[in-house]
């Protein structure tokens, strides 16, 4: 057995003899709930879904004749956490199916010992008993619909998801708590992949309306459950607030896109930038590309450490993208002390020679930090291009390339280059200019 199932093992026999006054003393008690255990494990991830494990469950739980008051409700929290460490939608899904299942078996069972032979409707009766304890005690949101998505009753975990009492929800269309732009997605889901079909599951991540006003983000499994000795259709939903999960996977996002010491947007983002562009571009559209490099900056890391380096990129950064915010460029650091300006279509020569200036402008002032005014300036290669069809590392490499011109051209100085149009990327060199706007 696995050891976490080993814990979990030992935390159920000792939450059921918690509630029964007892001390564990039957080993087999212990063995058994050890297979169980593992029968459920091994049903939440059989193929096809074995849901028959959780009746076998509640089975055996009934004729083990457990000392505990109440079987059901203390298993379902602690069996709960088998699922927990998986997490997705379909695991979770089972999980509740399971649960449930074990409800009914235990019941069916325990009305089969213990019933008076003239009780037939009891049977009934205890399944339901045994099905709200488990539907109301479930961590996981659950909810049944008709199909036309009306709530026909909701557990306490979806409640409290909402912000609402359970019994405020049934009545009430699912749409209400659904964000207005999901909306339509979750109709045609419904619609045109369950309901006509009468049959089926979708799965759907989506923000959900909550009773304050806000929103938070929630993972959805539907399915469809065809009714049976008259009773309608109905979906089932089952599902669980992921909004913690959402807010990570944001913030990974938008870490994987900018750089961690100015906040600027990296490498990979100006890269998706680009291909954006080009792919949004018209034929007769152009691009604009700054290709900034601090001179000498490896003075001042050698003079004054790589701590005041850091303060000095920063201040930098935040200079050349306050210098060009209102142009609407994209200002990003790819490396070292290297910076680049994506200035978005229409692009002329005109507009190149402002932004250039603009960020060589934005460096006339000393940068002071720890008590040292340090003069610092760049040299900037610039491209204009048509983008219809091109690559966004070929716009970049021409960018480099006119650096190159204009380093070998003095020092704070900028040089503006044509990319040909046939795809080429020689840059052509067209105009230049110095911090005070001399032709070079």
């Amino acid at each position: 057995m696995e050891p976490e199932h080993s814990e979990l093992v030992r935390a159920w026999s000792a939450a059921l003899h918690a509630t029964s006054g007892s001390a564990p003393s039957d080993p087999s008690i212990h063995h058994l709930l050890s297979w169980l255990v593992h029968d459920l494990a091994h049903a939440l991830t059989t193929t096809p879904f074995d849901f028959g494990a959780g009746a076998r469950a509640g089975a055996a739980l009934a004729a083990a004749d457990l000392p505990a008051p109440d079987v059901v409700a203390t298993s379902v929290p602690v069996l709960w956490s088998l699922a927990s460490p998986v997490g997705d939608p379909e695991t979770t899904r089972r999980m509740a199916v399971l649960l449930a299942k074990l409800g009914e078996g235990f019941g069916i069972r325990r009305q089969m010992l213990f019933a008076p032979p003239d009780a037939p409707g009891e049977v009934s009766q205890r399944m339901d008993e045994r099905f709200r304890v488990v539907f109301d005690n479930a961590a996981v949101a659950i909810a049944i619909g008709d199909t036309n998505g009306v709530l026909l009753n909701a557990n306490r975990a979806l409640a409290d998801m909402i912000g609402v009492p359970a019994d405020d929800l049934r009545g009430i269309s699912v749409y209400e708590f659904a964000h207005p732009e999901d909306r339509e997605r979750i109709r045609r889901m419904v619609y045109e992949r369950l309901v006509p079909h009468k049959q089926g599951a979708v799965k759907l991540e989506q923000q959900i309306g909550r009773a304050d006003g806000s929103y938070g983000w929630a993972a959805f499994s539907i399915t469809f459950v065809e009714g049976r000795d008259g009773h309608p259709d109905y979906l089932l939903a089952v599902g669980e607030d992921v909004t913690e999960q959402h807010r990570m996977r944001e913030e990974l996002h938008r870490q994987a896109r900018h750089d961690l010491l100015t906040g600027l947007p990296n490498r990979r983002q100006l890269l998706e930038w680009l291909d954006s562009t080009i792919r949004d571009a018209g034929p007769q559209d152009r691009i604009g590309l700054c290709f900034v490099d601090l001179d000498r900056f490896k003075y001042i890391n050698d003079r004054y450490g790589h701590g005041t380096g850091d303060k000095v990129l920063t201040a930098v950064a935040n200079r050349l993208n306050d210098s060009v915010v209102e142009l609407d460029c994209l200002v990003a650091r790819i490396g070292g002390d290297e910076f680049v300006t994506l200035v978005p279509p229409p692009v002329d020569d005109d507009r190149m020679t402002e932004v250039a200036e603009r960020l060589l402008g934005a460096l006339s002032d000393p940068v002071t930090t720890g008590g040292h005014r340090l003069t610092v300036s760049a040299s900037i290669g610039a491209v204009v291009t048509t983008v219809e069809g091109g690559q966004a590392e070929a716009l970049l490499d021409a960018a480099d390339t006119g650096l190159y011109h204009a380093k070998n051209s003095g020092k704070a100085q900028w040089v503006l280059h044509t990319l040909p149009v046939d795809g080429g990327t020689d840059p052509d060199p067209v105009d230049g200019g110095g911090p005070a706007g001399q032709a070079r």
